[in-house]
């Protein structure tokens, strides 16, 4: 029932009240009691109500009532206003009423007691409804499978996965298409059948898959005396007669920019330098099996992560473990087996669930659990990067980025933010909304952001420096032992192959240099063992 309901059934029921006279408002509704503040309350009778607008104002108005809801006490007994009945009764109370305004549920909804658990003054309560306050998180709070973060249950929209979600199913469509136009079949059924179900290794290199000949010079190719001949990217038969298997290096890498020949000279410019080559196949995949496996992936686990850290530290994890993985694998893979798919940026996104979780150690519930979930998705996923024809090594470098950069652009973790308190770096993005009384950003008071720090903010963020600096000239120096130096490990290989049935020898570029023909067999029987 509304207040001007209430008035309303009053004008109907009771009489037109008298005018009161001056300086004694209170005395015609009963006689009065002293109350705890001092003042004086009246007692009011069964039928001893008024209409407010003869008056002007309420006579049961007092400094501390709350006018959100009219003060008013049930016409069947008697009470005191200072035990204030907050529901609204029509003169006939029914039983639903009755249930419904029961006297212990009273209002308001939010415990009263305060710290150091002293009792609220029963006999005086606001009735405004309060708003919730904003929970923290409590020591075991934080589930299985979920992200620990001061601020991971933020609202943002993931842009970056959606948005590399379709261009990956997009180029997929168009390795489909492209692997049925040129060989009649969308997806590798001669000469060997593609077990990822997709299409051929010619057309992933073709496309832009990470293939080092495609790339710099390699010395069993450049020294060559003789002519090589490469499959067509069209090639369906290991046939060294047929036509398919007599092309270019040139026009296996396509996009241009490789030379047509060689004089026998590692060292012969130009050289082969596609260097997008680390880029593009972040974006492409090997088969149904392989995009569908790396897409569940990042539409779960990845999603979560962006919409806790926001898309702009995402991009750069993703981007950055992607590409220092097929750098790692550039450097240390066999040379002859194209290397294409998502998945060394996915173990970044790992990475950072991992130091997540290491993170929030004290607010899990069970943290012991939760890392080794963790754990044993990683050891099964490099375990089958052993297997022939996988790039463990672009897993490898993806995990380490992923630690690396993760110590950078994550929060700092959430004792540590305890004990420097709330107003830590990036606590103004907690929840999207600055927190109040937060430093500005670097870029808004590059100055002020420094000022007032704590000891162990400072040597956190050392850390943090020292991480970014560190896989920062890791990444240089393997980009110039990619390009320039080249040297190479004996026992590397064993990191991404086991040494069962030769395994570790398919990919490696054995080229005989006594016929074209040789050349040709030996290189096309190497490709199509990839998968």
């Amino acid at each position: 029932m509304s207040a001007g309901d209430y008035y309303n059934q009053n004008n109907r029921y009771a009489s037109s009240p008298s005018p009161q006279p001056p300086g004694d408002n209170y005395a015609p509704y009963g006689s009065r009691s002293t109350t705890a503040y001092g003042g004086s309350q009246q007692h009011l009778g069964a039928g001893d109500r008024t209409d407010p607008k003869a008056t002007g104002t309420s006579p049961f108005d007092t400094v501390f009532d709350d006018n959100v809801y009219p003060a008013h006490t049930p016409s069947s007994s008697q009470h005191q206003l200072s035990q204030q009945d907050t529901g609204y009764h029509s003169l006939a109370r029914t039983s639903e009423d009755i249930a419904y305004n029961h006297p212990t549920d009273d209002i308001p909804l939010q415990n009263q007691n305060r710290a150091g658990g002293a009792k609220a003054h029963t006999d005086m309560q606001d009735h405004v409804y309060d708003a919730p306050e904003r929970q923290r998180t409590r020591k075991g709070g934080v589930r299985f499978g979920e992200l620990g973060m001061f601020g991971a249950n933020s609202k943002r929209i993931p842009w970056v996965v959606y948005l590399f979600t379709l261009v990956q199913v997009v180029v997929f469509i168009v390795e489909i298409v492209k692997n049925a136009t040129a060989t009649g079949s969308p997806i590798m059924t001669q000469p060997y059948f593609n077990p990822m179900i997709g299409p051929s290794p010619y057309i992933l290199i073709n496309m832009g898959a990470r293939f080092v000949p495609c790339m710099h010079n390699v010395p069993q190719i450049q020294n060559s005396t003789v002519p090589i001949q490469w499959p067509c990217p069209w090639t369906t038969t290991l046939d060294g007669n047929s036509s398919s298997n007599h092309c270019t290096l040139s026009d296996l890498c396509g996009f241009g920019g490789v030379p047509e020949k060689y004089v026998g000279d590692v060292n012969a410019k130009p050289e082969p330098n596609q260097w997008f080559r680390f880029i593009t196949p972040i974006f492409m995949h090997a088969g149904i099996i392989h995009i569908g496996f790396n897409l569940l992936l990042q539409l779960t686990m990845g999603r979560e992560m962006e919409k806790s850290i926001g898309s702009i530290r995402f991009f750069l994890v993703y981007i950055s473990a992607g590409i220092f993985g097929f750098v790692l694998g550039g450097n240390f893979a066999a040379a002859g087996i194209p290397s294409t798919g998502a998945s060394g940026a996915l173990f970044g996104v790992i990475a950072l669930t991992l130091l997540d979780l290491l993170y929030s150690w004290k607010d899990r519930r069970n943290p012991v659990k939760d890392l080794m979930f963790i754990l044993l998705d990683v050891i099964i996923s490099f375990v089958l990067g052993l297997l022939p024809g996988l790039d463990n090594f672009s897993h490898i470098g993806g995990f380490l980025m992923g630690l690396a950069l993760g110590i950078c652009v994550l929060h700092s973790p959430n004792s540590l933010r305890r004990r420097i308190g709330e107003d830590a770096p990036y606590s103004q993005v907690n929840n999207g909304y600055l927190t109040q009384g937060a430093p500005l950003s670097f870029f808004k008071n590059p100055i002020g952001f420094f000022k007032g720090r704590k000891p162990l903010w400072w040597a956190w963020w050392l850390v943090r420096a020292g991480a970014l600096v560190l896989v920062t000239v890791v990444f240089i120096l393997l980009l110039n032992n990619f390009y320039i130096y080249r040297n190479t490990c004996s026992w590397c290989k064993y990191l991404s192959c086991l040494d069962v049935n030769n395994w570790c020898e398919i990919g490696n570029l054995t080229l005989s240099s006594t016929t074209s023909k040789s050349s040709k067999r030996d290189f096309l029987s190497t490709t199509v063992k990839l998968f």
